[in-house]
């Protein structure tokens, strides 16, 4: 693609500082902003006025984005309910997508994004930003490597308290709060898991066979209103559905196991939890510690966090990955430490050279099916449930295109 001509769709928390923290900054142009609320569209347009842009055309409608002919590419930052439709609209139009992370609602929108892909090869990005860690991309470069041997289990999670962000989300027209009310499952997977997979290669050489999921109770959000928010007879009154944890296990084609936790409604620090166990040694994120089959690290066992050996800092000179050995010398940029930046420069770089995405439609399917199969498996009381292979049978010969 020659020129790129952005349609941004989406402009509250999310979109807005991604539009002015990341996709301006970066100097591409923005011709169109939508959002269905007016004062985030025109706040949008203003925003690309500010970075000395002209003026870009405002819509409250995203068809009438994907119908500007000016327009040929469309980033996606609405609500989670509203990705996957406006995607297949955009890829249908032609116009290349970059869609923001969230769980399918069911199985059914995750086949119809690889339909759309594979009828007419549209660019299409999923913008897991957390693939573009630091440390996931340093852990990443060590599997690799080898050095942590044969891997053999993972585990993440997201898990963030976000009981202020649900409880005011009719007040900041926030759409966690409908999800919350309506919905038992893992609604949020794919920070976790992007870089899981990646590690694990999953559609290029191995893929998710099986999930089990479960939720516990739901109770931290009734506490966080009772005590933040009790003038609010409405959500008083209200059950939620969505369990405070939801603990996921999925088993790979290659042996590998994973346990994804959500952990989103009860007091908490932040924590992805990023985690990989391998023959010859480990990572683990809560502590930034890798832990390697030798003398040094075997010795300190039981007194780890006191001996001070093996944290991740000790690995950076030598294991960092290339991606962000170049990144720390001309700067870090943007926002989530970085990771932003690093995803949007590599989804505008792959369209201008027609390049494959980093992050593909088939990551996006296998990734949100998670969601959808969690809700269903906690509906039945934890069974398992099988993944589909939305890349028709490629994924064991890694040719995933």
């Amino acid at each position: 693609m020659k020129e790129i001509r952005v349609g941004f769709i989406g402009l509250g928390c999310r979109g807005s500082d991604l539009l002015q923290r990341i996709v301006l900054p970066q100097g591409e142009q923005v011709v169109a902003v939508c959002d269905e609320y007016e004062d985030r569209a025109q706040a949008g347009a203003q925003a690309v006025e500010d970075a000395g842009q002209a003026r870009p055309a405002v819509y409250l409608n995203y068809r009438d984005v994907i119908r500007d002919e000016n327009v040929n590419t469309i980033i996606i930052a609405t609500a989670w309910e509203s990705h996957v439709e406006i995607a297949l609209t955009a890829m249908y139009a032609g116009k290349a997508v970059a869609m923001e992370v969230g769980g399918a609602y069911e199985l059914a929108q995750c086949f119809d994004l690889v339909k759309a892909y594979e009828k007419t090869g549209t660019p299409f990005m999923f913008l897991e930003n957390c693939c573009f860690g630091r440390r996931e991309l340093m852990v990443l470069n060590m599997v690799k490597k080898g050095l942590f041997g044969e891997v053999v289990h993972c585990a993440g999670g997201y898990q963030h308290d976000l009981r202020s962000e649900i409880a005011f989300g009719k007040e900041n027209r926030h759409y966690r709060l409908r999800n919350y009310l309506t919905r038992n499952c893992e609604n949020y997977p794919t920070h976790d898991l992007g870089p899981i997979a990646k590690v694990l290669d999953i559609n290029h050489g191995n893929r998710m066979l099986t999930l089990s999921s479960t939720a516990s109770k739901a109770a931290g959000l009734r506490d966080y209103i009772r005590e933040q928010k009790s003038d609010d007879e409405f959500l008083k009154g209200q059950t939620f559905a969505q369990g405070d944890v939801v603990t996921t296990v999925i088993k790979c084609a290659r042996g590998e196991t994973i346990v994804l936790t959500l952990d989103t409604t009860l007091p908490r620090y932040y924590s992805r939890n990023f985690t990989v166990r391998g023959t010859k040694g480990m990572y683990e994120e809560v502590t930034d510690s890798v832990f390697l089959d030798r003398k040094e690290d075997i010795e300190h066992d039981f007194d780890w966090r006191m001996s001070k050996v093996g944290s991740a800092k000790e690995y950076e000179a030598e294991q960092e990955h290339p991606i962000w050995q170049k990144y720390l010398q001309e700067g870090v940029k943007g926002g989530h430490d970085g990771m932003d930046w690093l995803e949007f420069e590599a989804f505008f770089k792959s369209l201008r050279e027609d390049a494959p995405m980093p992050v593909d439609v088939y990551d996006a399917a296998s990734w949100m099916a998670v969601t959808a199969l969690s809700e269903m498996s906690i509906a039945q009381g934890g069974a398992v449930m099988e993944f589909p292979d939305f890349t028709g049978g490629k994924w064991h010969m890694d040719v995933v295109k």
